[in-house]
């Protein structure tokens, strides 16, 4: 029996011919993009104050969509990525904390397949004895790769580790690792939810602009969101599947957030956009819609954010 495709909710497909690839390819030979802009390290990087804390609720920028998050005494790892290189470009900026430097880690969420999101190099580096949260069809990668502590998820399922709610939620996006397997497991993001403390994490993983955060919103009292910002260009290739920084100002908006952390950026080239101007582009539209500065927290990487 054929093993199951997802599918987006709205059925928008994310598949590209292999004309579409040489024409995007064709025109990133004539642009000459400046890299020389990147946000750097925080200046001091508490690492005795994460081995030791599991009270204060905070989130730590390891770049791209990796992140160290303190909710709800765990220590929680998104989408963790330490590579060096993604394909043939080499990491813009070193992790904000080196792996070896990581504290143990109670829970993983992975929001979708792609290499640039899972890392089972990282994984395998991590301290501690995690369980993982995945999307599914995944699972059965986890587990033939030898990890145990496995649970998959469809949209709107989740799982309570102590008194903290993980919710997988919709995204619109794709998967794929192998010419075999697109779409064989499904994508999303991860709202946590910590019931002991009342603080709300909302990690988006990769997605084009849709509907869905409204219901998101709706059903989550998100406190921080973690938003992509990079690898919109061009626009016409990657819009069904990364949000522009204008939209994901507006997908914020729908999810009626009160604190909006860029993501997604930064890191690793992977489309035309530099971090320089993803950053513009997302202060640019923070202004025009005349939001609240403080609620915009482009973090540094290595630097500690504790929500209150």
């Amino acid at each position: 029996m054929e093993r199951i495709r997802f599918a987006n909710l709205d059925q928008v497909s994310n598949m590209k011919t292999w004309d579409h690839f040489v024409r995007w390819q064709q025109s990133r030979r004539t642009l000459a993009k400046d890299y020389s802009f990147v946000i750097g390290h925080h200046d001091r990087i508490d690492l005795q104050f994460l081995y030791m804390n599991r009270e204060r609720p905070t989130v730590t920028w390891i770049g791209h969509s990796t992140f160290l998050i303190q909710l709800g005494g765990l220590n929680i790892v998104t989408d963790p990525v330490w590579s060096n290189r993604m394909g043939m470009h080499l990491r813009l900026t070193p992790p904000g904390i080196p792996i070896q430097g990581m504290p143990e880690i109670d829970v993983v969420l992975i929001s979708h397949s792609h290499y640039d999101h899972l890392h089972f190099k990282s994984i395998r580096a991590l301290r501690g004895n995690p369980l993982f949260l995945v999307p599914a069809g995944l699972g059965v990668k986890f587990k033939n790769k030898g990890f145990s502590r496995v649970q998959e998820f469809n949209w709107w399922e989740g799982q309570l580790v102590k008194e903290t709610y993980f919710s997988f939620v919709p995204t619109q996006h794709w998967s794929k690792r192998t010419p075999w397997d697109t779409n064989r497991s499904l994508w999303g993001g991860w709202a946590i939810d910590d019931n002991l403390f009342g603080r709300s994490v909302y990690f988006m993983g990769d997605s084009g602009y849709f509907s869905g955060f409204h219901e998101i919103g709706n059903r989550h009292e998100i406190d921080l969101a973690l938003v992509p910002i990079g690898a919109y260009e061009p626009e016409w290739f990657m819009g069904r599947q990364h949000v522009s920084p204008e939209e994901a100002v507006q997908a914020f908006i729908d999810l009626r957030g009160k604190t909006f952390v860029p993501m997604h950026f930064n890191t690793f080239k992977l489309a035309d956009d530099t971090p320089q101007e993803a950053l513009l582009r997302l202060r640019a539209e923070w202004r025009r819609r005349n939001l609240c500065e403080s609620k915009l927290k482009v973090l540094r990487l290595g630097e500690i954010l504790t929500l209150h």
